[in-house]
This record gives C-alpha cells, sequence and structure tokens, in this order.
C-alpha cells in the first residue's frame, strides 16, 4: 500500500514534521548528505522515502526504528523525506509512499524492497541482501571494493585489522566480549603460520566490514606469550580457535584461504541473527516476494480454523517456528496458507485437497518441489528438512512450470472460527392462499 503522489490529500498537511529525529538509530538522509553517506559508503544501506503526513509511512515508522536498533552496526538504515527533498525522490523514480530501496554492492543500481513492512521482515531482508553481497565479494563479482582497498589488500602483507593479543590483553579483551573472536596462536618461525598470514590479513578487514566489528580475528605470537599457549593446550602451529561468550573455546578446523576463513565468520555472525518471519499467503506478492528471494521456501497447509481452532492452529505454527529457528541458517523463506484458501496452488504442489496438515518445500528458480512424508511434527519435519538441507529426497515439477494464481484473503485474526449464519426467511408477508391458487 502506498500514498500516492499528487493525490488532493497530499496538499492537506505539509506542516507536519519529518517522522525521525536525532534520537532515532535512523540516518536522516538530504541530498546534502546522501552521496557521501550512502553512494560513497561500502555499506549496505536500507533508504525509506516517506512524507510526513502519509498514514502508510506514520504506519511503518516504528517498525522502521525498530529494525534499525537491530541492524545497527551491521546495516545503515536511513530515511528521506521525499516530499521536503523531492529532487531526491525523483532520481530514484519515487512515485508512491513508503518507497524502500537497498543500496548493495553497485550503489548506482538500488533495488527496490518488496517484503512486509514489520521489523521481522526488514531486518530478514536485510540479512539475506548482506549475505548475497558477502558472496559476490568472495566470488569476485563484487564492485564493492575502493581501489585503495584493493591495492592494499593485494599487497597481502597489510594486517593493520588483525588484532595482536598478549597474554596481558587476552582476557579483558576476548573472555565475556560479547563478540565472536577467532585467534590464531601462531609461532614467527613457522612456514605454515607464513603461508596463513596474508590470507588471515585479508580475511580480518574483509569480516570486520561485513560484521562491523562483530567477529574479530586476532593473532597471539605463542612462542613470546607461553602463558595462553599452556592455557589452551596449543602444541602446534597455527591453531586457531574461536572463542564466544559463555561457551568453551573451539577448534577451527576449516579450510584456511581467506574464502573459508571469511565464511566460517559470516556463518558464526548469522548463528546470533533473528529467526526467519513466517508469513501467512494473503497474496500473491507474499508467496512470490517470499520464494524469489530465497534459495527454498517452506510452505504449509494448515487445516480449515473449523477443524482446529485457534489452540491448535497455534500449535502448528509453533511446530513451523522452531523449525525455521532450527534452520535459519539456510535462510529458507517461511509460509503458511489455510486448507482451500489457495486450492490452485495445493493442486500444483500435489496436496490437493486432503491430508491436512501438509508441508512442500518449493525451489522456485527450479520450480521443483519436495512434499512431507512423515508426521507435521519436530521430529518429522526435521527429518524431511534434513534430507532437503543436503541435496537428498525426491522432487518434482511444479504443476503448470509456474505459480498459479494467488487469491487475496484476510489474514487469520488469531481466534476460533465461526460457522456462516444462516438467514432467518420471514414468510409473515406472503399470502400463502394466493401462492396455492396460482400454483394450481
Amino acid at each position: 500500500l502506498l500514498c500516492v503522489l499528487g493525490t488532493v490529500s497530499c496538499t492537506l498537511f505539509l506542516a507536519v514534521n519529518g517522522l525521525y529525529s536525532a534520537s532515532d538509530d535512523v540516518i536522516e538522509l538530504t541530498p546534502t548528505n546522501f552521496n557521501k553517506e550512502v553512494i560513497q559508503s561500502e555499506s549496505l544501506w536500507l533508504v525509506e522515502f516517506y512524507a510526513p503526513w502519509c498514514g502508510h509511512c506514520q504506519r511503518l515508522t516504528p517498525e522502521w526504528k525498530k529494525a534499525a536498533a537491530a541492524l545497527k552496526g551491521v546495516v545503515k538504515v536511513g530515511a528521506v523525506d521525499a516530499d521536503k527533498h523531492q529532487s531526491l525522490g525523483g532520481q530514484y523514480g519515487v512515485r508512491g509512499f513508503p518507497t524502500i530501496k537497498i543500496f548493495g554492492a553497485n550503489k548506482n543500481k538500488a533495488e527496490d524492497y518488496q517484503g512486509g513492512r514489520t521489523s521481522d521482515a526488514i531486518v530478514e531482508a536485510a540479512l539475506s541482501a548482506l549475505r548475497s553481497l558477502v558472496k559476490d565479494r568472495l566470488s569476485g563479482r563484487s564492485g564493492g571494493y575502493s581501489s585503495g582497498k584493493q591495492s592494499r589488500e593485494s599487497g597481502g602483507a597489510d594486517k593493520k585489522d588483525v588484532i595482536e593479543l598478549t597474554d596481558d590483553s587476552f582476557d579483558k579483551n576476548v573472555i565475556n566480549s560479547d563478540d565472536v573472536w577467532m585467534v590464531e596462536f601462531y609461532a614467527p618461525w613457522c612456514g605454515h603460520c607464513k603461508n596463513l598470514e596474508p590470507e588471515w590479513a585479508a580475511a580480518a578487514t574483509e569480516v570486520k566490514e561485513q560484521t562491523k566489528g562483530k567477529v574479530k580475528l586476532a593473532a597471539v605470537d605463542a612462542t613470546v606469550n607461553q602463558m595462553l599457549a599452556s592455557r589452551y593446550g596449543i602444541r602446534g602451529f597455527p591453531t586457531i580457535k574461536i572463542f564466544q561468550k559463555g561457551e568453551d573455546p573451539v577448534d577451527y578446523d576449516g579450510g584456511r584461504t581467506r574464502s573459508d576463513i571469511v565464511a566460517r565468520a559470516l556463518d558464526l555472525f548469522s548463528d546470533n541473527a533473528p529467526p526467519p518471519e513466517l508469513l501467512e499467503i494473503i497474496n500473491e506478492d507474499v508467496l512470490k516476494s517470499t520464494c524469489d528471494a530465497h534459495q527454498l521456501c517452506i510452505i504449509s497447509v494448515l487445516p480449515h480454523i473449523l477443524d482446529t481452532g485457534a489452540s491448535g492452529r497455534n500449535s502448528y505454527l509453533d511446530v513451523m517456528l522452531k523449525m525455521a529457528e532450527k534452520y535459519k541458517k539456510k535462510m529458507w523463506g517461511w509460509l503458511w496458507t489455510e486448507a482451500g484458501a489457495q486450492s490452485d496452488l495445493e493442486s500444483s504442489l500435489g496436496i490437493g485437497g486432503f491430508g491436512y496438515p501438509a508441508m512442500a518445500a518449493v525451489n522456485a528458480r527450479k520450480m521443483k518441489f519436495a512434499l512431507l512424508k512423515g508426521s507435521f511434527s519436530e521430529q518429522g519435519i526435521n527429518e524431511f528438512l534434513r534430507e532437503l538441507s543436503v541435496g537428498r529426497g525426491s522432487t518434482a515439477p511444479v504443476g503448470g512450470g509456474a505459480f498459479p494464481k494467488i487469491h487475496a484473503v484476510e489474514p487469520w485474526d488469531g481466534k476460533d472460527g465461526e460457522l456462516p449464519v444462516e438467514d432467518d426467511i420471514d414468510l409473515s408477508d406472503v399470502d400463502l392462499d394466493d401462492w396455492d391458487k396460482d400454483e394450481l
């Protein structure tokens, strides 16, 4: 829903102040600072173009602030009063409010955000875009580095983002830190350590940038800091350990290339991300935006509300939420609908009219799906998703080769269903005698 430019109501409320203030985590953007803050930045940006008089914008404001607070230090969240700064809105083709755009690696090609207007949906989209940006950089498709950064990293020996730790500084920096630490224990004479050094240095810069310092790469010269080496049982070089608050350190046993190290760091980073949002399929946009944005979308068809009541439905939704949390690192989308509400979709997924609750996992790029054969329970769904996550399980093409028509429906109100009330037929004003004669 958008407040459309040029309507009569648009001219009535121009005196309203902007929706954000300096105390928010939302960064106010103007024609003066937009280029420096957004275009020249290497950060991922989510930018809302709004008008203060727009009701949809006013309703989005608390969710936008909440998302900005959650993403602080991870993704930049900004807002443009496009009623006040019409030139900036015009530059990005803004024709209605609110319009949200994602500025990723290529700041000259902003993407339109089409997701839901809850803080959870906004955060999910931001993390998904962040993951894509990082993967592109790892595969060399970036365009997100400045020339200075590239030349510095190509030298390989710049360790400016590797934090050197010692016996004296280790505990106060690492132990009880809210950040994740990946610590390399090395010896200066060790050949493997020398081979790792440029990869570790380059990864440190990448990880610092992509996690805004939430995952830190450090190094300890174990020949000098023997107390630490003894405490953590270091017997070979290099040894890399991962430290997280409240947990025992674990060994990193992955590959030693920059891309391997960055990939593990981003996995550690995403462990603390919120689980994906579970959305009801109330229109075509919900289905398409979710399934297009994720490798798989998990679609459940739950029994009619009259068959389960609110408590029964909520128990099914709770199972889905637990599974969404368990598999959140897979970055899948999660959807549900009521039996019969989207009968065409059911038919295309081979569900069609019976056996509820049902679940299908859909790959929208390949237009293939897999069906849950076991029970709709934590154990049954876990087995189903575990098979999918390792590339197993039988799949079939989506009927018709594309998603069918999706019907717009009212979202569930969270209540028990009610049987439709039949109208009483009032026959008091009907002359039955005349009716009988006519019939005869």
